[in-house]
């Protein structure tokens, strides 16, 4: 998969926004962040993923395939945010996982949009 493969299976899903944070595109349902894509990985045509799911659904991504999922190190990971790893995903996997996260958005409903500074 690609980075354009992401893009286009997260822009799929109802109500998705494109974005950017922190110098990385992102994918909101509701002003809430449940994507994020990383193509600054030494090769522009690969590049990784950032899915936010719930802990026992990474547990269960990461042990079934863990060349595809790895958690986020630190405090993000442990709270369920997922690398996916996209040259070695697949089609299906990939927009399973993309769901997933953006299930978990819809259910914890709308954040506040943060006020820009001046």
């Amino acid at each position: 998969m690609t980075p354009d493969d992401f893009r286009r299976i997260a822009l799929s899903l109802a109500g998705v926004e494109e974005g950017a944070h922190m110098g990385h595109a992102d994918f909101r349902v509701g002003n809430r962040i449940f994507a994020t894509l990383d193509q600054n990985m030494g090769d522009p045509g690969l590049g990784r993923g950032m899915v936010k799911l719930a802990v026992e659904e990474q547990e269960m991504r990461v042990a079934a395939a863990p060349a595809i999922f790895q958690p986020v190190p630190g405090g993000w990971g442990r709270g369920g945010a997922t690398h996916v790893h996209l040259d070695v995903s697949d089609e299906a996997t990939l927009t399973g996982a993309l769901t997933a996260a953006w299930r978990l958005a819809v259910a914890l409903g709308p954040t506040r949009a943060r006020k820009k500074k001046p």
